[in-house]
């Protein structure tokens, strides 16, 4: 996420108008806008102070990179480079999947606070999904937590193995 996305995204989550947050953080309404919208970039102290006023802090997270595994008949799973994370109210929220991953029942919305439907999920998008959908949807520690349950196909489930293993200190069998 851009500076200026991150700022204005942790804004509007601690319900802030830019008014409250400028004053909060000793800058003015048009320096805050300013940075919102890409015309000037915070210093990481600013930036650090004005995330701090939204109830947020500056963290450095390793990134997720991806590598495609070949599949059967031509397929690709895309297998991050470590496990991703997911705030924890988008890890347990309820979700409508988009069209390229739920087709066969568009609409369809799943709760992520019942292991049975986050499964569901989570073997929809480790068989169909994209790099971004991974992203979106998958929490490394829960899907730690449901590895064994999860019912994938033997190439899907081989892709992701060694990752998994990686994760929980396993050693490849």
């Amino acid at each position: 996420m851009q500076a200026a996305a991150l700022l204005e995204h942790a804004r509007v989550e601690a319900g802030l108008t830019q008014e409250e947050l400028a004053r909060r953080a000793h800058t003015s309404r048009s320096t805050l806008s300013a940075y919102e919208h890409g015309r000037k970039s915070p210093t990481l102290a600013t930036a650090e102070r004005i995330l701090e006023e939204t109830g947020h802090e500056l963290a450095a997270v390793p990134s997720v990179e991806f590598e495609e595994r070949t599949l059967s008949r031509g397929r690709t799973a895309h297998v991050p480079t470590r496990l991703p994370r997911l705030p924890l109210g988008r890890a347990l929220a309820e979700i409508t999947l988009p069209l390229h991953l739920n087709w066969s029942e568009p609409g369809r919305s799943f709760d992520l606070r019942k292991r049975s439907q986050r499964a569901r999920v989570y073997e929809i998008v480790l068989r169909e999904g994209q790099r971004q959908d991974v992203l979106t949807y998958i929490d490394g520690a829960l899907l730690i937590d449901l590895w064994d349950e999860l019912v994938l196909p033997r190439d899907v489930r081989a892709a992701w193995q060694p990752l998994i293993d990686s994760s929980t200190g396993s050693i490849a069998a």
